[in-house]
């Protein structure tokens, strides 16, 4: 009955032989990204997952961002190093043991080096929440370093898996539960505690806790105070640290199962490309001949001054620039994923193949560099004309950027095999946000709008007084009565009280600096 299928017409051995080769070709079915680490969660998973939860809820600031994130970023990180510590062997090595683990790794070395940087660059990132006081900033701050922290605990090298290893967290934190549910069972028939009665002493607990609090607390004003600071009220913070508490406790079990199981998020490579030199050289082709055109018509422009432009076009250097950056933004964006593109799957089986790929290539990037001066001094010329903003000092920075990316492409380019490109490009955009946090964006912008109202006589106070408390220290260079009436608004926000878990440097320094603060009215009239 269960006899191996023959292939008829065939000689002896052949059908064998055949089998073999195609099997070398094509794998029957490709390993699973998420593997299985086993199949219960140990009692380390839970418990790292409950202490997430519960530090969530009680140090990470529901107002202002402050110090409460970066405290509880560490202690994620150690629950991640703990689980790999004290999680059995078996549990750490079951995913080593399925038959579809390929043969292949990377090197244990050069992950470990690079979950090393993810860590460090996530909690480099969740620092400046405690540093600056500006939101926008702390926010983007908050999402690049949950990418880092998927990546630091998923992997990834090549653009899927990097693309894959920035949501395996929250991808897995839902998609874990039925192991994370196992695991719980096999707790209480180990002798645990029983799921049911575990959650009715806890309403035991909070009942006993919601009759006792209440009468210590009116027995003594200190400890009022402390029990009103730790211990939301129902009516405005519960719910939110109750979600907080879900969130980061399912989070620490996605981080467990692929602690325990690391990802598999990129694909196997096949070697040789599969576009042949006309199929992919035609539209790169094009594209190199189109931007050449346009180089070369806007050098005259980039270096002929205010006078070529308003003679060529009849437009202002200031309405030139307005009307061009975000095209060119957008072009420097787009041609990055086309260089990517011919890059993978361009054929580079002869020395011909390859030396047309390093030019037309080579050359794309060139010549997008070049755009990317030409989008950076057009917006440089508009912010002199109008004025500095966070929007146009951010998109700025988002050029510099790219003309970086674009550096290390053409860097690749001299070996046409970069495996660490994808890598290195993601690095360095978390990297560029450190930097603009550390540079204080919201006070450069400020520096940067008086410095230009001294020689133009033209400042929107009203946007000053709009960024955060960062700016504080340069307004002290405004003359009475614009200094008062943009400190004012500082003055009585950093009045408010706030919580040891919401501290700023930002804000605290802010604060020094206007304490005491006898100006006039805030809402006066802000217009010079």
């Amino acid at each position: 009955m269960n006899q191996p299928a023959t292939t008829p017409h065939a000689p002896s051995g052949e059908p064998a032989a055949a089998e073999g080769a195609a099997a070398l070709r094509t794998p029957a079915h490709r390993p699973p990204i998420w593997p299985r680490p086993g199949r219960t969660a140990p009692p380390v998973v839970l418990a790292a997952a409950v202490a997430a939860g519960l530090t969530a809820a009680f140090v990470v600031p529901l107002g202002r961002l402050g110090l409460g994130w970066p405290i509880t970023a560490s202690v994620l990180f150690g629950l991640g190093a703990l689980i790999v510590r004290r999680a059995p062997a078996a549990d750490r090595d079951a995913a080593v043991d399925q038959p579809d683990a390929p043969a292949v790794r990377p090197g244990k070395q050069s992950k470990a080096r690079w979950t090393a940087l993810w860590t460090a660059l996530a909690l480099a990132l969740l620092v400046v929440t405690a540093v600056r006081a500006a939101e926008w900033l702390g926010v983007l701050c908050l999402l690049c370093a949950a990418v880092a922290g998927s990546l630091a605990v998923a992997g990834g090298r090549s653009t899927r898996g990097l693309l894959l290893g920035a949501v395996a967290v929250p991808a897995l934190a839902v998609g874990a539960l039925p192991w994370a549910g196992r695991g719980v069972r096999a707790l209480h028939r180990r002798g645990g505690p029983n799921p049911p009665r575990l959650l009715a002493a806890v309403l035991v607990s909070a009942a006993l806790l919601a009759v006792f609090v209440p009468l210590l607390a009116g027995a003594d004003a200190a400890f009022d105070h402390l029990v009103r600071d730790l211990i939301p009220t129902l009516s405005d913070q519960t719910i939110v640290r109750t979600v907080l508490f879900t969130v980061f406790a399912l989070s620490a079990v996605g981080a467990g199962y692929l602690l325990l199981a690391p990802a598999r998020p990129d694909p196997v490579t096949t070697g040789a490309g599969r576009l042949r030199r006309v199929e992919w050289a035609l539209p790169v082709g094009l594209l190199v001949a189109l931007f050449t055109t346009f180089v070369v018509v806007s050098l005259a422009t980039l270096f002929g001054g205010a006078e070529h432009v308003l003679r060529t076009t009849g437009l202002t250097s200031a309405e030139y620039a307005r009307g061009g950056f975000w095209q060119l933004l957008l072009v420097s964006l787009l041609t990055l994923p086309v260089i990517m593109v011919a890059g993978r799957y361009a054929a580079t089986t002869t020395s011909a193949d390859r030396v047309w790929l390093r030019g037309l290539l080579g050359g794309l990037a060139v010549l997008t560099l070049v755009i990317v001066a030409s989008a950076l001094s057009r917006m440089w010329a508009y912010q002199q004309a109008y004025g500095f903003t966070v929007l146009r000092v951010l998109v700025s920075a988002m050029e510099l950027w790219l003309g970086g990316v674009y550096l290390m492409v053409l860097g690749a380019g001299r070996r046409l095999r970069a495996p660490w490109l994808p890598r290195a490009v993601v690095g360095s955009g978390l990297i560029a946000l450190l930097v603009i946090g550390a540079a204080n964006p919201d006070r450069f912008i400020a520096e940067r709008n008086i410095d230009r109202w001294q020689h133009s006589g033209v400042i929107d106070v009203d946007y000053l007084r709009d960024l955060s408390a960062d700016v504080v220290p340069a307004l002290e260079r405004l003359p009475e009565p614009l200094r008062d009436c943009v400190l004012g608004r500082f003055a009585v926000e950093l009045a408010q009280p706030e919580s040891p878990r919401s501290w700023n440097l930002g804000r605290s320094l802010a604060r020094a600096r206007t304490a005491g603060w006898t100006g006039g009215d805030s809402r006066c009239t802000t217009r010079p």
